[in-house]
């Protein structure tokens, strides 16, 4: 069973919606890498150079970081699920190669798996 042009066109541009949020708020605490889309590499501010601004700084990358890699999980994923959309593939679990439900694409657009996987 293929898709509904028109429910594949609405989750197409959920995820680029979705997409647009998570790179606009990737770029407050990250900088894209040139090589791969999708890829960030987290960033802080300079603060200065004493003990205390490098503690904060420290500080700043950690939650800097941690906040990058699962935006960037979250992201790939959407990237993913675009280009299979393009590819004619989107729907199909990468585990059992079966059609993911209708209705589990439309609560996670970028839903790699069926309900079963």
């Amino acid at each position: 069973m293929a898709i509904d042009k028109q429910i594949l066109e609405e989750l197409k541009k959920a995820l680029l919606e979705e997409k647009e949020k998570l790179e606009k708020n990737m770029n407050k605490i990250a900088k894209p890498v040139d090589d791969k889309e999708g890829d960030y590499e987290t960033s802080f501010d300079d603060i200065g150079n004493d003990k205390d601004d490098n503690a904060t700084e420290v500080d700043q990358y950690t939650q800097n970081l941690s906040v990058e890699t699962a935006l960037e999980k979250r992201l790939q994923k959407i990237i993913k699920a675009l280009d299979k959309i393009d590819k004619g593939i989107y729907g199909v679990c990468i585990n059992c190669q079966k059609e993911i439900p209708i209705e589990r694409l439309k609560a996670n657009p970028s839903s790699q798996t069926c309900n079963r996987c």
